[in-house]
C-alpha cells in the first residue's frame, strides 16, 4: 500500500479531523520550502560562476544575487504561510 493511499484513507475516514485541505496545505508548504531552497541554490551557483568568469563585476553580480534571493525568499514565505493556514483551518 502506497503512502498516498494511506493519506487518502485517513482523509476519507476523518482521523483526528484530518481533511484533504490539511493534506494539500502540508504538501504545498513543503513544496514551497523545497522550491525556495533549490531556487536560491541556483541563484548562488549562477552568481559564483559569473564572478569566476568576470571578477571585476563581482559587486554588481553580488548585489543582484542578494536582491533576487530576497524576492524568492519572500514569495516562498508567502507560500509556506498560505500552506500552514490551510492546515490550521
Amino acid at each position: 500500500m502506497s503512502l498516498m493511499t494511506i493519506f487518502l484513507q485517513a482523509a476519507n475516514e476523518g482521523v483526528a479531523n484530518f481533511s484533504m485541505s490539511h493534506l494539500g496545505g502540508a504538501i504545498g508548504a513543503g513544496l514551497a520550502a523545497i522550491g525556495a531552497g533549490i531556487g536560491i541554490g541556483q541563484i548562488g551557483k549562477g552568481a559564483v560562476e559569473s564572478i569566476a568568469r568576470q571578477p571585476e563585476a563581482s559587486n554588481d553580480i553580488r548585489a543582484n544575487m542578494i536582491l533576487t534571493a530576497a524576492f524568492v525568499e519572500g514569495v516562498a514565505l508567502f507560500a509556506v504561510i498560505a500552506g500552514i493556514l490551510a492546515v490550521l483551518k
